[in-house]
């Protein structure tokens, strides 16, 4: 990563974004970690994806415990990420 990337991100405790995202059929859930790291799981399969992630402003930068990258963006309070999109979830 570069320098000056590394002077914008923010520790992971201190961005919005921390919590459970899931598309729209609940197959996909996402977690955001406060510790840096991420828990994705498909279907019945916990922990299908498990990572490290950056957040630069309202971009979001992962590297998966294999090493495979990807990012993501969020807009109005929604994830858009692998072509997918996410909603925060909301607890009841």
């Amino acid at each position: 990563m570069e320098s000056n990337k590394v002077e914008k991100s923010v520790h992971a405790s201190q961005h919005p974004y921390i919590g459970m995202w899931v598309t729209e059929d609940g197959n996909i859930r996402h977690e955001l970690l406060p510790n840096g790291r991420y828990d994705e799981a498909r279907g019945q399969r916990q922990s299908a994806y498990t990572g490290s992630y950056i957040v630069e402003g309202d971009h979001i930068e992962y590297v998966d415990d294999t090493g495979f990258t990807a990012d993501g963006e969020f807009k109005d309070d929604v994830l858009y990420h692998a072509g997918m999109v996410f909603y925060r979830e909301v607890k009841k």
